[in-house]
Formats: C-alpha cells, structure tokens, sequence
C-alpha cells in the first residue's frame, strides 16, 4: 500500500467528510497550545530576532482545524513583539500533507478573513506543500518553527513482512496489534515506526535551522506494553466489525487477514529514545495527555444530534475511509461503519473511550 496514493481524509461536503467529523481534533489542538506558546517565546528571546520567520505545518489536513495552529502561531509572535517593542516578522507559512488532501478547501478558506487577519500588520505568505514528511520537503536551514498534530503515528507503509505483498498473514483477524499478536508483529510495527520517526527526525534536522524547534503531537501510550488496552480497542473495534462480515459472507476472511493498520501507537520511552539517538534535537517538554473519544458538549451542528458511537464512528471515517475502501471496497463502507457504530456504542456504555496524545517539544541544536 502507496500511503502517498492512498491515504487522505475524507474531502467534499458530505456527512462523512473530515471537516464536519473533527471535533476530537480541535480538542488534541487545545491540549498543545502552552506547548506552542513556550517554544516560541524561548525562540524569540533568543539573540538574532528574525525578520522573516518561515513556519511549516505537517500533516495540516483540511477543514475548520487546518488554519488554527498557524493563526495561534503569528498571533503569539506578534503578541511578544508588541511587548518588546520590535516589530514583527514577515511570515511564509508552509502547509503540508499527502498529495490526496483536499488542498482546494483549505486555500478557499484562505480568502478573504484569514488574509485580511493576517495583513493587516505584516505579510503573511501561505503555500502548500505536498509530499510525506518521512522525507525531505523543504531547503536547508530553512525553517524556523515547525508543528504537527494527529499524524506522527501514521507509518510511510504497512510494517515490512505485513503487507499483502508480502503473503503473509501473520496476524490473522486483526489490523494493529493485539493480545494475540505474535511478537513477530510487535516488533514489525515497532521497527517501522523507528525507521519512519528515525527518518522524520533526520529531515526536519536537514531543514531547520539552529535554535528553530518543532511541536508535536500524536497518538502515544504512556505504559511500556504495546497491547494496553487503551492504544489497541479502537482498532480491535474495527477488526470486529470486518469479522462480522465475515461470519456473514460478506466480506472474505482471507481480505481481512491480508489488511494491517499502517499506523503505530508509541510509548513516551520509545519517542524520547529515537530522539536522543538521533541526536540532532534537544527534547525541552514530552508528556502524555489524556484525550476522550467523545464529549457530548463539545460536538457543534448535526453532530450533537447523533449518538456516542454515531459520532465516533463517523469521526474514524472520515479519517481511515480511503485506507479501508482501498483494501476493502468502497461499496463496503456503509455497511462497515454502520457496524462500527453500534458496536462503538455497546462499548462506550461500559467503558469511557480515549486515546493518549504524546506531545513533543524540541529544539535543534
């Protein structure tokens, strides 16, 4: 599977696109925010104070929540300017993500108010960029500041030896992890996200200048265990849901057992790890945060009409649809996330869902 052909959230204006499902997003942005504002208040109390400040936002998505980490970004930079007295730096903001991104929606959203917000003191120049952020985006020592939210647990491919290519079907009614994973699959995924991080690290280390320092955050678990509960379930709910369609007809067994989640969930000591044996950055903050699957007063427009597991459900479509129907078949998909919903609904009632959001503070040395 060609992540950069393949993986995207869900485009357009219907029920099930990303920008009308990302509420739980907005809620992981809100988590970083003194994160963000420390970074850039050491980066602008340092001794050469910019006058253009080069910003890149990776994994910048599309909707409601893609402009929100550069608004908050300039608006800090401008707030500590004014208290020092200088004036405050042109900006060239970089957005990026795969190439399947809806990038259209997000320069619409552009004109006229985010311009017109943005000019009013200095000028703003916003570009999008597509490509992984497993590799090489951008020049040398070109970045001043560089953020990400929910994406850094996206692998570049299936773990090596997993994939459908391969012929192996070593994890058998499952997509991630599991209790009854082998180790064999354990240590595929852990090697692919070592590889993938590894190689995130060793570009943006390529791009960023001296003193300039990266926010990011991503889904993490806190305990040293790949299999605790709380990383695993959303996508043993999934499993669940293809493997009803199986014990129906619907869906081939074997399609099931060739599908593995292109995503790895890491501990804060596997991150702080790969970091320091890389050894381009210096880790100034990595916590772990709780993040809920569902508040009920947090959901805006017609989603605070639909059910727990109608929310939730809808909110992983909007994300894993392009992965799944790839695989599956998009005439599946109705009936799949149909499924999910009721299953995610009988799980909420005994169990309050969440996941654990790593967030990550470094600078470059």
């Amino acid at each position: 599977m060609d992540m950069t052909k393949v993986f995207h959230v869900n485009g357009g204006d219907e029920e099930t696109t990303y920008a009308k499902n990302s509420d739980m997003q907005k809620r992981a942005l809100s988590l970083e925010k003194s994160f963000v504002e420390e970074a850039l208040l050491d980066y602008l109390g340092g001794k050469d104070f910019p006058e253009k400040m080069v910003i890149a936002d990776l994994g910048c998505s599309m909707g409601p929540n893609a402009l929100t980490p550069t608004k908050e970004i300039i608006d800090v930079v401008r707030d500590q300017c004014r208290k020092l007295g200088r004036r405050s730096p042109e900006f060239m903001v970089y957005l990026n993500d795969l190439p399947g991104n809806d990038f259209n929606n997000i320069f619409t959203s552009l004109q006229p108010d985010f311009y017109s917000k943005m000019r009013e003191e200095e000028q703003c120049c916003v570009a999008g960029v597509p490509g992984s952020f497993h590799g090489r985006l951008f020049l040398s020592k070109s970045l001043h500041f560089v953020h990400s939210s929910a994406s850094l647990h996206w692998l570049s491919q299936v773990p090596s030896g997993l994939d459908a290519k391969s012929g192996s079907m070593l994890n058998k009614g499952k997509i991630y992890i599991s209790k009854t994973s082998s180790k064999a699959v354990v240590d595929a995924y852990k090697q692919q996200f070592h590889n993938d991080f590894s190689m995130f690290l060793e570009s943006r280390a390529k791009e960023v200048i001296p003193g300039g320092h990266m926010v990011l955050s991503f889904m993490g678990r806190e305990s040293i265990d790949p299999i605790v509960e709380e990383c695993c379930y959303p996508w043993e709910l999934i499993a669940q849901s293809l493997m009803s369609m199986v014990s129906e007809g619907i869906i081939q067994e074997e399609k099931v057992d060739r599908f593995n989640m292109p995503c790895y969930i890491a501990s804060i000591q596997e991150v702080k790890t790969i970091v320091e044996d890389e050894g381009s950055f210096i880790i100034n903050r990595l916590e772990a945060m709780d993040l809920y699957w569902d508040v009920d007063s947090s959901c805006e427009g017609e989603n605070a009409l639909l059910s727990r597991g109608e929310r939730v459900s809808r909110m992983l479509r909007s994300i894993l649809q392009s992965t799944l129907s790839f695989h599956f078949g998009m005439e599946l998909m109705d009936e799949l996330f149909g499924r999910l919903s009721d299953i995610i609904s009988s799980h909420l009632s005994n169990i309050e869902g969440k996941f654990v959001v790593l967030i990550l503070s470094v600078t470059r040395q």
